[in-house]
């Protein structure tokens, strides 16, 4: 088993794992020879959100070599916090005392335990060259653990809407946060995208309109059969779940929500401009049954 790369786009591996660190503390990356998944689970997140994305390889790595006995594939259980510490390390910033020039990521094995190493060379403000190390800890998933991660069943969407800026719905929700742990998510085919709360002592709508709806290759060609642009369609979840996918806000560039009515909310967070996209992350927020919303 052998996996060596060097990571062009270190900003934006740092940015995609900085989203998922503020989700789960440890994920699940499987790296193939065209594609790095990274996957959360609801099984050891609160709230049941989950994450499965897909980042092209070119759009981050360049010396891209897999090899491996399970189609050149690797799957590997880390801890998001220790790699989002590697990547800072990597990332030349303000606050670094180097400029990076080269970061190369390898498996490695140390003391019998399998890491991933990140090996980082670069150039101090006085001209002296400097290499730095840092090693994180993994679990390289057997082809029969990896077998049993599936991707959520959910129903054909009842409608794609494109999201406002993330961090300006994020500045919103925040708000709402401190009023309601429930948030109705609702929007329609005519550009409308609602977020309200409803307690007992207060109740709030805000309202986006002019939003964009996407065309799905599902749509009825005969528009005596579509629904009524104006219906809007809802889905109930946790404000603490949909706050932790508005982290994403780092690395979106454009967000397409899609909601499931009283089931689930998919959203697709694409790395880039959507016609020519490096890659996207899929989180899928279930719904909670709520009567008064």
């Amino acid at each position: 088993m052998r996996f060596r790369a060097s990571i062009a786009n270190v900003s934006t591996f740092f940015k995609i794992i900085q989203s998922i660190e503020k989700l789960q503390k440890k994920c699940i990356i499987k790296f193939t020879e065209t594609n790095m998944h990274v996957i959360c689970n609801h099984d050891a997140n609160e709230g049941g959100i989950q994450v499965w994305s897909q980042i092209k390889v070119e759009s981050l790595f360049t010396g891209y070599r897999i090899q491996s006995n399970a189609n050149n594939e690797i799957t590997m259980a880390i801890t998001s916090e220790a790699l989002l510490a590697a990547l800072k390390s990597a990332s030349s910033s303000g606050a670094s005392t180097y400029d990076t020039e080269e970061v190369i990521m390898k498996l490695a094995k140390k003391n019998a335990q399998a890491v991933l190493t990140f090996e980082i060379n670069g150039l101090t403000r006085v001209g002296r060259r400097v290499r730095v190390s840092h090693d994180v800890k993994i679990e390289v998933l057997r082809p029969n653990d990896v077998a049993r991660l599936n991707e959520p069943m959910c129903p054909e969407p009842d409608l794609h809407i494109l999201l406002p800026p993330l961090q300006k719905l994020r500045t919103v929700v925040e708000r709402l946060k401190l009023m309601s742990d429930i948030l109705a998510v609702r929007a329609n085919n005519n550009g409308c995208l609602r977020l309200s709360i409803n307690t007992e002592s207060v109740k709030v709508d805000t309202e986006w309109k002019d939003c964009a709806n996407p065309k799905t290759q599902n749509g009825s060609e005969n528009p005596e059969d579509a629904p009524d642009p104006n219906l809007l369609f809802t889905v109930v979840v946790h404000i603490r779940s949909f706050l932790k996918f508005l982290n994403s806000h780092v690395v979106s560039t454009t967000t397409i929500a899609c909601i499931c009515q009283h089931h689930c909310m998919i959203l697709y967070v694409y790395i880039g401009d959507v016609a020519d996209a490096g890659g996207v992350l899929t989180f899928y927020i279930p719904a909670i049954i709520n009567d008064e919303m």
